[in-house]
């Protein structure tokens, strides 16, 4: 039998070459090719990265034959090659990227792995590992995505469109994919974009094109709005751009990746709150980013800026020319704290109902009857400031790295919980325990309203730590739940997008 075997990682051992793509992209100046077949196209190298551990590998091996064998029994064939992108935990910088700031996030273990045949019809037919996901076809030159049904082909056909509309494609070919994901759904750490990420590079791959990690990313940012969700572009750049041993500082406009080395005294926990969300299937994520719009356009307007051009906040600071503690005393004086109607924005900005419902907010958020534009202002200044001073101490590294970046990590949920409203009570429940049986700083991560809490821990706490937060919410409140949805693990920082070749 033909197996995939574990191709030489950067720095690491060798086997026949299965391994087609490491490296970054950083900054969009690579346009990046790959050690591959004939038919393997999509991303390459372009510096030395550390490798990942022998279990990590072994247990990535075992899965890869695993989806090889389900593939041969559902499609009867073999696949061609198979491309895995990560979920992501954000460690700081909650609900910022889609106002223009910078974001701290990493890699995680967890991700999407597809198994892909390309095929000579225009046949596009997907299949699920997990029962709970049917099978879906359809013909590669009649992609409809259903933004009102968030099922789970439609993130895949998020990528799909998003690169075949980028070259312009009218014919492309058809492919049968098996997909195995292992990223909690709905937890927060990206499942979706994930997916969206993972199809994106599988279409690249089989058409035979080649792109910068930089530039799929933005197209797997832009191609997720195909769904309805108005993200701004975190966790596609984190999937690409992450690197194994440290975090990163993605920023916007231009989009590029810094290295964050974090605190070696401390390791970052994830743990599952057992709430699911899908940022994709309510309004609370839209309605926040027309929020953040809103307040962006009449804090321009009470400027004398051209208001009607600014979309984000950090334009408006960025045409200012000042801090961000600036920003946050203009804020106070601007935006009242009790919340806006539709008429009182009409009235600042001297437009008609008809143009805010038109021109400035998305479709989904045409009912909405009030917007909070002074909270949602206040924590996304004082979040992206947080989100500077967290890089900054870990460069700095002072004796007491880790309560300070702690101390951050709380502040960043209490703005999450108080001003923009975005936590839950078994969230904040969750946080609590975390910091009573000795985190040094907790918070929500992901776009919240469920999902995963981050906790900084002091390393030689960690066993003690896990077996408490077991103990104090999981077997408490969660015994019936599923047990891979009671996720709680240490995690480190993971590598980005792979594509691997069948030797």
């Amino acid at each position: 039998m033909e197996k995939p075997g574990p191709g030489p990682e950067r720095g690491g051992g060798g086997g026949k070459p299965v391994l087609s793509l490491h490296g970054r992209g950083e900054g969009g100046s690579d346009p990046c090719s790959t050690r591959r077949s004939p038919s393997g196209h999509g991303l390459g190298p372009d510096r030395q990265t550390p490798s990942p551990t022998p279990e990590f590998r072994s247990r990535r091996l075992t899965r890869l034959l695993k989806l090889k064998e389900m593939f041969k029994s559902k499609f009867g064939s073999v696949p061609k090659f198979y491309v895995r992108a990560p979920g992501r935990v954000n460690i700081i910088g909650e609900h910022i990227d889609y106002c223009g700031y910078s974001v701290l996030p990493m890699a995680v273990e967890q991700d999407m792995l597809i198994a892909v045949e390309p095929v000579k019809t225009h046949t596009l037919q997907l299949a699920n590992t997990n029962p709970l996901y049917p099978d879906f076809s359809t013909n590669v030159n009649n992609i409809q995505i259903d933004k009102t049904k968030p099922l789970w082909h439609n993130y895949f056909l998020c990528g799909f469109k998003g690169i075949q509309e980028h070259f312009g494609l009218s014919n492309p070919t058809g492919m049968n994919c098996l997909v195995d994901g292992n990223i909690p759904p709905s937890s927060g750490l990206s499942s979706s974009s994930a997916l969206v990420c993972c199809a994106g590079l599988v279409t690249l791959t089989v058409l035979g094109m080649n792109l910068s990690r930089v530039e799929l990313a933005e197209i797997c940012a832009k191609s997720e709005r195909y769904i309805g969700t108005e993200g701004g572009g975190m966790d596609q750049s984190i999937s690409f751009l992450a690197e194994e041993g440290t975090a990163k500082l993605i920023e916007f406009n231009p989009l590029r990746a810094t290295d964050v080395k974090l605190p070696s005294g401390a390791v970052f926990v994830i743990a599952n709150s057992c709430v699911e969300m899908n940022k994709a299937a309510t309004s609370h994520f839209n309605v926040r980013v027309m929020e953040c719009r809103l307040a962006a356009k009449l804090l321009a307007k009470y400027k004398g800026l051209q208001w009607d051009k600014v979309m984000r906040l950090e334009e408006v600071q960025a045409k200012l020319g000042v801090s961000l503690e600036a920003m946050l005393l203009l804020t106070e004086d601007a935006l009242h704290p009790s919340p806006y109607s539709r008429e009182e924005i009409c009235r600042c900005l001297g437009i008609s109902l008809e143009d805010l419902q038109t021109q400035i907010l998305s479709p989904n958020t045409h009912d909405v009857l009030a917007f909070k534009l002074h909270q949602r202002a206040k924590h996304v200044y004082s979040e992206a400031a947080r989100v500077l001073r967290f890089k900054a101490i870990c460069e700095e590294a002072p004796d007491n790295t880790v309560q300070l970046l702690g101390e951050l990590m709380d502040q960043s949920h209490g703005s999450c919980r108080d001003l923009y409203e975005c936590s839950c009570p078994e969230l904040d429940q969750l946080v609590a325990i975390c910091r009573k049986f000795g985190a040094q700083g907790s918070r929500l991560t992901g776009a919240g309203w469920g999902g995963c809490t981050v906790s900084i821990v002091p390393a030689d706490k960690l066993p003690d730590f896990l077996a408490n937060v077991h103990d104090a919410y999981y077997k408490r409140r969660h015994h019936s739940e599923a047990p891979e949805k009671q996720s709680l693990f240490a995690t480190k920082p993971g590598g980005g997008a792979l594509v691997f070749l069948e030797a």
